[in-house]
């Protein structure tokens, strides 16, 4: 996933080109085509897209614009850490070439903070390979929105848990952080 995070085109904010909800099942198709189109993401199953749309649709945000089409332009993954319900963990941000560059995968973050089921998160979590810039930018973006804490280490090292046949994945937490503080 490439992200870019600037500003809204002029006189349309990203939150007035888009609609945002929770996913649902019939959703599920076109999630899992978007994000197979948002390399470097890792392609999940067809499957696994509908449990995101169906168990985990809660803590999952879908974009679709705004327009006539309902095109959806955007999709977050994340849930609620098993041992820790204070920290959300967010899995993926894909969202669509056509939509980039508008602010939107920040305003969808924002908008699954603000979610009753996120009323006791105190801090997110993601992992990032060190080449993603795109996704360095959103998440230090959230960390100063959030105006808290950006530590990084490494959670899946390159040779010790990947095989060499990926990039080491860095474990990003911001916070802690009050809760419905955006």
């Amino acid at each position: 996933m490439t992200l870019s995070i600037t500003s809204a085109p002029q006189g349309r904010p990203a939150a007035a080109q888009f609609n945002l909800r929770r996913p649902r099942i019939a959703d599920g198709q076109s999630v899992n085509a978007l994000v197979a189109a948002c390399p470097p993401l890792d392609k999940n199953s067809l499957y696994l897209t509908l449990l995101q749309c169906t168990h985990f649709a809660e803590t999952c945000v879908l974009a679709e614009r705004s327009d006539t089409s309902g095109t959806i332009a955007g999709f977050v993954s994340g849930y609620l850490v098993p041992n820790d319900p204070t920290t959300l963990f967010i899995w993926q941000v894909a969202i669509a070439e056509r939509a980039r560059r508008r602010g939107l995968a920040l305003l969808m973050l924002n908008e699954l903070l603000r979610r009753a089921v996120c009323r006791e998160v105190r801090q997110v979590q993601t992992t990032i390979t060190p080449s993603n810039a795109g996704s360095w930018a959103l998440f230090r973006a959230l960390g100063a929105t959030l105006q808290c804490a950006f530590e990084q280490q490494v959670m899946f090292d390159r040779d010790l848990h990947l095989d060499g046949t990926h990039e080491s994945e860095i474990l990003v937490t911001i916070g802690p952080f009050a809760p419905r503080r955006i």
